[in-house]
């Protein structure tokens, strides 16, 4: 069995987002939840007869209050427990957001005990040896820039700017990484082109929009960090898909072009050199046979995702072109008996392995996510975590895979079976 090593400098981490560990929120997605709980709960069903894990999940995802992020997984309050496990587990870095909504929840007027405490969050990964990467925005809005269009609003990227501005000046001196936006392209299209998430307004034009205001706000921001600290290091998540053709027939390989300007180069070529690194959202890949979807599904997730996490190597590989470094922001999947999970892990970073082996530069990989957490119009019942969140108590429990991907990050080297090696299709 081959042993794969991974440099020192190699970050070994995990993500989470605000809305989705912390709780107690007041902004555009909690109002959003409260309204449409009964909704989702009652359509769950017939949007799942996809999904062969469906039954295991009837009973809870069939239930209104899965709907509701309340308290989340208490994160807000039991920060120091959640940097222990991050330690527990050898992990050197952790990517977590800020909730622009407690930062700012009237236009202008800032929460400066907010701003304190996500200080000390900071600080207290720094005391531990782990490294933040701070997410400035990670999807949810303040009701005042809601009320008035959200990120499709005239001034939406001068506002993200005057908070970015605050944010920087307020922390600044304690973070080194700074990842502006998070899959500006998944959550501008669920908005405005399939209408699922808020503010559910079905609009290509609005959708278009969303996007160039996205692009906007990200420039501005990044200017605005690498003014007071020119040397921080600035980007965005972005999400990819690895679209593979089935068959290198003509038709595929337009399908393919096409999806891959459109879904992974776009937003990254409009922003250019407005970023120091590029973050890589992963989670599956869209198999293309005269048509999109055409994935095996030999075995799925809970999620009723494919399962197949050689196409991280795809990811990354089609990312070289842009010569930045890779930092895999987000790879996991919902796993809630852990089974796959132990398996998925060292897979993936087999892959990432090979990836640099042939040239990517890939300089740290976070799992997502930490904690089993809020899953947004899904609500509860899919477990991404590392670490399992008693929905009652809030009470923690390391799984088997974290303790397993512990011991690669304390290590940096990874036993693995010999694997078909993937080359890009």
């Amino acid at each position: 069995m081959p042993v794969l090593k991974f440099p020192d400098g190699f970050l070994f981490g995990a993500a989470t987002a605000s809305h989705q560990i912390e709780g107690g929120q007041c902004n555009d997605w909690s109002e959003w939840e409260k309204k449409n709980a009964d909704r989702l709960a009652a359509e769950s069903e017939a949007s799942f007869p996809w999904n062969p894990n469906w039954k295991k999940f009837e009973e809870e995802a069939t239930d209104p209050k899965n709907y509701i992020s309340g308290s989340a997984c208490d994160s807000w309050n039991r920060y120091e427990e959640d940097f222990d496990i991050l330690g527990e587990l050898h992990l050197k870095a952790y990517r977590f957001s800020i909730e622009w909504s407690r930062i700012e929840p009237q236009e202008g007027i800032f929460d400066e005990e907010a701003i304190d405490r996500y200080r000390l969050m900071i600080r207290s990964l720094r005391a531990r040896g782990i490294e933040p990467f701070v997410t400035l925005w990670h999807w949810t809005l303040p009701l005042w820039i809601a009320h008035r269009g959200g990120v499709v609003a005239q001034d939406f990227p001068e506002r993200f700017r005057l908070y970015t501005e605050k944010i920087v000046a307020s922390l600044g001196e304690d973070v080194t990484f700074w990842i502006t936006l998070n899959e500006p392209d998944v959550v501008s299209s669920h908005a405005y082109l399939k209408g699922a998430w808020p503010p559910q307004r079905k609009s290509y034009f609005l959708f278009l929009k969303a996007i160039h205001g996205l692009i906007d706000a990200h420039t501005l921001a990044y200017q605005a960090i690498k003014e007071k600290y020119p040397a921080a290091q600035v980007g965005i998540a972005k999400h990819q898909v690895a679209f593979e053709m089935k068959r290198p027939t003509l038709f595929n390989r337009l399908l393919k072009s096409i999806a891959h300007y459109c879904w992974n180069r776009y937003f990254l070529n409009r922003i250019g050199n407005h970023q120091d690194f590029i973050g890589l959202n992963h989670y599956n890949r869209n198999v293309i046979d005269n048509g999109f979807n055409k994935n095996p599904n030999e075995r799925q997730t809970d999620f009723g995702w494919e399962y197949y996490p050689e196409s991280i190597f795809q990811a990354i590989m089609e990312l070289t072109p842009y010569d930045k470094p890779i930092y895999i922001t987000e790879n996991g999947i919902a796993d809630a008996s852990d089974m796959l999970r132990q398996d998925f892990i060292p897979r993936t970073l087999a892959a990432v392995h090979h990836a640099m082996e042939e040239g990517a530069d890939v300089r740290g990989f976070f799992y997502w996510s930490l904690l089993d957490n809020f899953e947004w119009d899904k609500g509860y019942w899919l477990r991404f975590g590392l670490v399992s969140v008693d929905r009652k108590t809030h009470d923690r429990t390391i799984r088997p895979s974290a303790r397993s991907y512990g011991e690669t990050a304390r290590t940096r080297t990874l036993e693995i079976p010999l694997l078909k090696k993937k080359t890009l299709a």
